[in-house]
């Protein structure tokens, strides 16, 4: 096997590597109350990260294709002052001041699939059956997480490298049966946080994050490549999009000893290494005629500034065809926008958000199509009532696109029909 080019945040030891991520799931507290005051409050710039890494991926590591879903380490409900247990709050009424429809072309309603399920015929057929009368038109299938794997076959480099695992055997039957239903397929790839090739490095210290994930160099352009072929490759196979994930620098961990092959590492290089991977995959793209589109952080859609991670949204809009921000009102630092916990309050959240990223954007605004959150963490349970909530402060700011995640597949499926949604959207399939 070739050596793998400089792939690693060469650092001094860190010791022992933290536990591998565990992405807490089913809390059992009951809904939050939902307010629907629109007043817009100013933007506060609080952008403290996260407490815990799962902003744009959960992880996918069952050992057999058979699994029938991802594992997910619970946490405890904690009772907060002024919770309603047991409360669902009453469906929220659609007001007349909604925002003009922004966003381009047919709107875009997905749900994330892991790929050990798209990938297993009887799991896949038993997912399609409940998308029956649904609104849902596409799936966001991962084709590389952060664990680095890749899930299909025939990219050289993966095989080269070891890294591919057959999570989806079979990609054509897989996207002939998806289509057949009806549905858009977007490919989403993990590009930078690699788990698995920063660790194929024969010498060095790595980084890790305090999750003990590694990172990828985001300045090397052999990782360009090796993500890029994967992309080439998804194309080729009949994928209808192309979204790539974790195009950031590293986060959540003592970013400061973080080495980087540009010795003049900032955060305007940061940010320009980030719009030049973009251009160079659109140029590599384009042959597919293929949609590119990229996942951010949630609070770049109001932050200042690149969050330390080289992520300014405004600066990277023309460079791709969507941009979805990942906006799980969970992932939100408390007081953000003024909030005492965000995570109660999804219908701000998004509102806010979006009219934040409107203002960033401009005219590239209706290229905006969110990730919302239907899973339960922190203590605080989600919902019909809260995952609505979310897609009527969307249609509110005029963006009838969004993609849902929940990391076991496990939606809301309730909620997901034109009845029960309660914002015009054309006749489910």
């Amino acid at each position: 096997m070739s050596s793998i080019p400089l792939l690693l945040l060469l650092l001094p030891s860190l010791g022992p590597a933290a536990q591998e991520l565990g992405i807490p799931q089913a809390s059992t507290e009951a809904a939050s109350d939902i307010s629907t005051d629109e007043t817009l409050p100013p933007a506060t710039g609080n952008i403290a990260l996260p407490r815990l890494d799962i902003s744009t991926s959960p992880i996918e590591a069952p050992t057999t294709a058979q699994a029938v879903e991802l594992e997910v380490e619970e946490e405890p409900a904690k009772e907060e002052p002024g919770t309603d247990i047991g409360k669902e709050k009453a469906p929220i009424e659609e007001s007349e001041d909604s925002a003009a429809a922004i966003s381009t072309g047919p709107a875009c309603r997905a749900l994330h699939l892991t790929s050990w399920v798209a990938g297993t015929p009887n799991l896949r057929r038993d997912f399609l059956r409940r998308l029956k009368g649904t609104v849902v038109n596409a799936v966001v299938i991962p084709l590389k997480e952060t664990d680095g794997r890749v899930y299909i076959p025939g990219v050289a480099k993966a095989s080269e490298y070891g890294s591919y695992l057959p999570a989806i055997p079979d990609p054509r039957q897989m996207l002939s049966e998806l289509k057949e239903a009806g549905l858009r397929v977007i490919a989403r790839i993990v590009v930078f946080k690699d788990n698995y090739l920063a660790r194929r490095r024969p010498d060095g210290k790595l980084w890790r994050n305090q999750n003990g994930i590694a990172w990828t160099d985001p300045y090397q352009r052999p990782i360009w490549d090796y993500n890029l072929g994967i992309a080439v490759r998804a194309a080729q196979l009949g994928f209808d999009e192309i979204q790539f994930d974790y195009i950031r620098f590293p986060s959540d961990g003592n970013t400061k000893l973080c080495r980087y092959s540009n010795p003049s590492h900032s955060r305007v290089s940061a940010i320009a290494s980030l719009r030049e991977f973009l251009e160079y995959a659109r140029k590599r793209m384009a042959h597919t005629d293929k949609p590119v589109s990229i996942a951010v952080f949630g609070l770049t859609t109001t932050v200042k500034n690149d969050m330390g991670i080289g992520q300014e949204i405004g600066k990277f809009a023309h460079l791709v065809d969507y941009i979805s921000p990942m906006m799980y009102p969970s992932h939100y630092a408390r007081k953000e926008y003024g909030l005492s916990n965000p995570n109660r309050e999804p219908y701000k959240i998004i509102l806010w958000g979006l009219r934040d990223a409107k203002a960033k954007l401009k005219g590239r605004a209706g290229k905006l199509r969110p990730y919302l959150q239907d899973f339960s963490i922190h203590g605080v349970r989600y919902g019909p009532a809260q995952v609505r909530a979310q897609i009527l402060a969307a249609h509110r700011q005029g963006v009838d696109s969004w993609i849902l995640w929940n990391p076991r597949n496990n939606y809301t499926w309730d909620i997901l029909t034109p009845r029960s949604l309660g914002v015009p959207v054309e006749a489910g399939r």
